[in-house]
């Protein structure tokens, strides 16, 4: 089970600490320290399209709106903390930490 967000990130942590908690033992893809590949934000837009850009976060204010027009794959490689978290790879992929994404990985 893969989990992808940043180490900083609370949703993060409380996901992981539930995962552990459940007897999974899923592993921290910190997306900042460790970009997505091109294949991966092809795979990640996919399945979840335009939500994958967590249009409330810091980074994205901080866009200009000529920044902000950019297709998803460029904007989450130049700015991977525009990812929504987590994306987790588990029993299937999901994308945040809400009811259904945990129900969705056996919780």
């Amino acid at each position: 089970m893969i989990v992808y967000g940043i180490k900083t990130c609370d949703t993060v942590k409380k996901a992981l600490r539930a995962l552990e908690a459940a007897g999974h033992a899923p592993v921290l893809r910190d997306v900042r320290a460790e970009p997505l590949s091109a294949a991966e934000i092809a795979e990640f837009q996919a399945a979840f399209g335009d939500r994958l850009i967590n249009r409330a976060s810091t980074t994205w204010r901080g866009l200009s709106e000529a920044e902000r027009a950019a297709p998803v794959p460029e904007l989450l490689a130049a700015h991977p903390t525009l990812m929504k978290r987590p994306v987790i790879r588990g029993v299937e992929l999901t994308l945040g930490w809400d009811k259904a994404a945990q129900a969705a990985q056996g919780l």
